[in-house]
C-alpha cells in the first residue's frame, strides 16, 4: 500500500508541475543594477569600472650617483589599494622578449644582486640591493635596464593567475606592447 501511495503522489506531483496558465500582469520594475565591468572577458561592455590595468615602461641606468636606484613618477595618482606588478626584460630569444617578475636575484661569486622596487600612490622606486658591489659589475647589469610596470586595480575580479607570469598577466588584462606609457626617471637635486 505504501508503494502505491508513493507512486500516486509522484504522479500527482509531476502532473501539477506540468500545468501552465496564462501569464500574469507585468510587475513593478526593480532598482537599477550595478554598472558592468569593462575590460573583463565575458563581462558586459556597459560603462562601469575600467578593469584594464595601467601600464608603464622605463629604461633606466643604475649609477653610484643615484645610489643605485631611480624614482619614476606615475602620471596619475594610484588608488591606495591598487597592486603594482613589476617586470624586468631579462633576455630576448628568437626576437621574443623574456620578462621576469621583480624582485629578481642574481648570484655572483662576490654575493647576490637583487633588482627590487617599492612604490607609493605617486611614484615607484627601482633599485639594486644585495651584498655585491654594483660598481664592480659589468654595465650589462646596471645600464639600459628595461622595466614594465602594471598597475592592477583593487577592484579587479578574483582570478586564479600566477601574477609573476608576465605573459599570463598581460593576456588576462588584454595588454598589448603598444599600451605601455614611457616613464623617465627623475634626477636627484
Amino acid at each position: 500500500m505504501r508503494k502505491l501511495s508513493s507512486i500516486f503522489g509522484l504522479i500527482l506531483l509531476i502532473a501539477f508541475q506540468a500545468c501552465e496558465g496564462p501569464e500574469g500582469p507585468q510587475g513593478v520594475p526593480g532598482p537599477q543594477g550595478p554598472q558592468g565591468l569593462q575590460g573583463v572577458p565575458g563581462a558586459p561592455g556597459a560603462p562601469g569600472v575600467n578593469i584594464v590595468g595601467t601600464t608603464y615602461e622605463a629604461e633606466v641606468d643604475f649609477t653610484a650617483e643615484e645610489n643605485w636606484g631611480v624614482v619614476l613618477d606615475f602620471p596619475e595618482e594610484l588608488v591606495e589599494s591598487d597592486a603594482v606588478l613589476t617586470y624586468i626584460l631579462w633576455d630576448v630569444v628568437d626576437e621574443r622578449p623574456i620578462w621576469r617578475a621583480v624582485p629578481q636575484t642574481i648570484f655572483f661569486p662576490a654575493g647576490p644582486l637583487v633588482y627590487n622596487f617599492d612604490f607609493s600612490t605617486v611614484d615607484i622606486r627601482l633599485f639594486l640591493e644585495g651584498t655585491v658591489d654594483p660598481a664592480s659589475l659589468d654595465d650589462v647589469w646596471t645600464q639600459g635596464q628595461i622595466f614594465r610596470i602594471v598597475v592592477v586595480p583593487s577592484d579587479f575580479p578574483d582570478a586564479k593567475i600566477d601574477w609573476t607570469n608576465y605573459e599570463a598577466v598581460t593576456k588576462l588584462l588584454g595588454i598589448e606592447d603598444s599600451d605601455f606609457q614611457k616613464l623617465a626617471p627623475k634626477k636627484k637635486n
